[in-house]
């Protein structure tokens, strides 16, 4: 595994027909869409996200069925980050505290709902209707009762924090433990090493913050793009009510927004400087050029329609610190279309890709920077 030493700044280009490339939670679902231009927007965070999954689906011990060493991911589906804070940790032989839980009575759910807890205090649903109290294993137990003391004696909440706090047995990390158990995580976790993370949670013990490497823009489509709107019918309902409301027709109405088709195009950084401080090395590169490669590949959905990667340009500078500026290696590469442009694009082909004004064939296209 060798130590990264050299600046890296690339131009992604990938595209997207008859899918939703990037909804927007906002707006129903919808395409994101610059309203000013009405060029497409896929966020960069979208972008790393599947990055993520590729690198759960391919860097994994077969045998075992668990990621291999240096390869888990921190952010993942139904993930509890905490529980990796608290590893971390373990693994270290750094002592912490017990976390603490208690059940709230029912009479102060909606109080505690509406109440500034004090740091290192959540709480969470344990079942319907039932929540329980949660004192973090790091939590400050002085700084919670010096809060507490500025509040009313007869706050009921307050009353119920003081006795949960009783007999709990917590220790903070101190500050160079939190250093260690933020090297152990990125050691650990590939998208922390590579992309960062905020780690100093409410409810775990704190583990740093760390500026990744790797750094993303938005990706913009090249040209306007129009979000449709379609109608759908599945054949059948979800209750009986339903069934007989329409009299045995059962059928549900839906709705799917897509993009006809767009081209993206997006810019990424890759900082040898914030490698060196996380561990992100030469061999982590490598796979993460294989993702934007590979990933569209592994992702598909009806609702994301056909997406691919169709360019991946890599300006490589000789230093760590680089020999010009990325816009100016950006400017070099261009779009531009192939057919009569007064007409909508509807495939890859109805575009060229042009690097110092010439096309070229492969789809990763390194380029050194004198």
């Amino acid at each position: 595994m060798s130590k990264l030493d050299k600046r890296y700044d690339f131009i992604y280009f990938f595209d997207v027909k008859d899918g939703n490339p990037n909804g927007d939670p906002d707006a129903g679902n919808l395409p994101r869409i610059d309203a000013e231009t009405g060029t497409g927007l896929v966020t960069d965070v979208c972008l790393k996200r599947k990055v993520r999954n590729y690198i759960q689906l391919t860097q994994i011990d077969e045998i075992k069925r668990q990621p291999l060493k240096r390869y888990d991911i921190y952010i993942k589906e139904k993930a509890v980050l905490g529980r990796a804070h608290i590893e971390a940790f373990n693994a270290l032989g750094i002592k912490l505290g017990t976390e603490s839980k208690k059940e709230i009575p029912t009479d102060l759910i909606d109080l505690i709902q509406e109440y500034d807890l004090p740091e290192g205090i959540t709480y969470e649903e344990i079942d319907d209707d039932k929540f329980q109290l949660v004192i973090a294993v790091d939590a400050d137990i002085k700084s919670i009762k010096d809060t507490l003391k500025e509040l009313p004696k007869a706050d009921k909440v307050k009353q119920f924090i003081t006795a949960s706090l009783k007999g709990v047995s917590s220790r903070k990390p101190k500050s160079e433990e939190v250093e260690k158990g933020r090297a152990w995580m990125c050691d650990t976790f590939y998208d922390i090493r590579t992309f960062g993370a905020v780690m100093s949670l409410k409810s775990a013990p704190n583990c740093g913050q760390v500026r990744g490497p790797i750094q993303l823009t938005f990706a913009r489509s090249v040209e306007p793009v129009v979000a449709l709107e379609h109608s759908i019918t599945r054949m059948a309902v979800a209750t009986e009510a339903e069934a007989e409301k329409q009299s045995g027709d059962n059928r549900t109405m839906g709705r799917k927004y897509t993009v006809p088709y767009g081209l993206y195009r997006a810019h990424g950084f890759v900082s040898a400087n914030l490698a060196d401080q996380t561990g992100f090395n030469s061999e982590d590169l490598e796979i993460f050029w294989k993702a934007m490669q590979e990933m569209f590949e592994h992702d598909h959905s009806a609702a994301r329609g056909l997406m691919s990667a169709r360019k991946l340009i890599v300006f490589e500078h000789e230093t760590a610190l680089g020999s010009k500026p990325a816009h100016e290696l950006f400017s070099r590469v261009t779009c531009k279309r192939t057919n009569d442009e007064n007409k909508p694009a509807r495939e890859f082909s109805d575009y060229e890709i042009l690097l110092d004004g010439k096309t070229f064939p492969e789809l990763l296209k390194v380029v050194p920077v004198s």
